[in-house]
């Protein structure tokens, strides 16, 4: 009962903040919490999702390439100006977060920081324009800065 407490209070934060994503997603959790077929889809859900939900991201950023309205030539341009470089270095560092971060979540198991991550979501949606695709690289920087607090003795 308590988690379906806190799925509401998520999904009504995220509909007051206007993040769309989250409240699906919190739409979909309490609708298969409410037919009771939560035990059997959750822990492959929980296995698999992030993987599929990437691979959906990378396949819609890729729609232009694979359309056609994105050209050799404005690929090679772009590796080639300072604009490029910079998105390719931010791009890895990033990239580099997102994996800290889902071991982080997953293999170290720290799940307890998931709804402050979800509540800065939906508050940097509502109020920052922002989209809600930050809690991995959130808390990749969450396991970056404990690495760093560490190695200092801190």
């Amino acid at each position: 009962m308590e988690s379906t407490i806190i799925l509401v209070i998520i999904l009504a934060a995220a509909v007051l903040g206007k993040a769309n994503s989250v409240a699906l997603a919190a739409c979909i959790l309490l609708f298969l919490k409410l037919l009771n077929i939560d035990k059997y889809v959750f822990p492959t859900l929980q296995e698999n999702g992030i993987f599929w939900g990437v691979v959906i991201l990378v396949a819609s950023i890729l729609i232009p390439i694979a359309n056609g309205s994105v050209k050799y030539i404005s690929i090679r341009n772009v590796f080639t100006s300072w604009l490029g470089i910079f998105a390719l270095l931010i791009s890895l560092f990033t990239t580099y977060l997102s994996g800290l971060g889902m071991q982080y979540l997953t293999v170290q198991g720290h799940t307890e920081v998931m709804p402050a991550l979800i509540l800065g979501a939906v508050i940097a949606a509502a109020f920052l324009g922002g989209v809600p695709v930050g809690p991995m690289i959130t808390s990749g920087m969450i396991a970056l800065g404990l690495k760093f607090f560490h190695k200092i003795g801190l």
